[in-house]
């Protein structure tokens, strides 16, 4: 079977799947979970590890390639990259798990499939919007049908509302916003994957994180740039070229709106 339409039938099935998974394993753990924290100080869930064991077990019967999860041991991780040269599932269970675990509606179930270390197909899903997010390489970024972006954003970074996530930047660029924004106004969401999407579909302008992992990143750069957008990382054009285990993003649906935001943060 031709790639183009394996990966169609992969992210007919992922779709699938995503939904399935949120309606039995997510949604009834809301404001339910026993949770703990990571070594890294990060929190998951019962139902992040019940999301997890969900899609592991079934992805392979979509196709048979390694799996990467986010709550799965560093080992299992590593080596699930070696292995995935010629396909790679990469999964977050539930991203915005501290969202999920207090109460807030905003937390996403993430599935990607890459090949070669790129992003050929991403399914992203808020189960409390009921809004799926998905793309393939080369056909585009949808939106429960619809074709991303949603809307025409400013081509005027001074208009723009931004996403940034103040954790992991560095202090000279935080202080740099903080004190004297060159956009209009800034968001910050606590969920990776639907930041991405929320992007794509033009109801943010632009996107600062300092640093994702694999599965943060992996099926919204895919969407995004399926929907017409740019990111690199904070100092190199290349995103791809960058550490494949923490990026930092910059991002902006706008191509002028991209440049201007990218030479503002270099330029300090």
């Amino acid at each position: 079977m031709p790639l183009t339409a394996q990966l169609k039938r992969m992210q007919d099935a992922a779709i699938v799947l995503v939904r399935e998974v949120a309606q039995q394993e997510v949604i009834p753990r809301f404001l339910r979970a026993r949770h703990a924290l990571k070594d890294d100080g990060s929190l998951f869930s019962e139902a992040d590890l019940a999301a997890q064991h969900y899609l592991a077990e079934r992805l392979p019967a979509i196709c048979n390639s390694p799996i990467i999860g986010e709550e799965m041991s560093r080992e299992a991780q590593m080596e699930g990259w070696a292995n995935g040269s010629g396909g790679l599932w990469c999964i977050d269970p539930i991203d915005g798990t501290t969202n999920f675990i207090n109460g807030i509606p905003w937390f996403a179930v993430s599935v990607s499939w890459l090949r070669e270390g790129r992003t050929r197909l991403a399914v992203t899903y808020n189960p409390i919007t009921d809004e799926m997010f998905y793309a393939r390489e080369g056909h585009g970024a949808y939106l429960n049908g619809r074709r991303l972006p949603l809307r025409k954003v400013t081509t005027d970074l001074a208009r723009a509302v931004a996403d940034v996530d103040f954790k992991r930047i560095p202090k000279d660029v935080a202080d740099r916003i903080a004190v004297d924004p060159p956009f209009y106004s800034q968001r910050n969401f606590g969920c990776s994957t639907l930041e991405w999407c929320n992007l794509a579909a033009g109801r943010l302008d632009l996107y600062l994180h300092g640093g994702q992992m694999l599965w943060d990143y992996a099926a919204g750069s895919l969407i995004l740039r399926e929907a017409g957008g740019q990111v690199s990382t904070l100092d190199n054009d290349d995103f791809d070229a960058a550490d494949v285990w923490r990026r930092p993003v910059v991002a902006a649906l706008d191509a002028s709106v991209f440049e201007a935001w990218k030479h503002w943060l270099r330029a300090g």
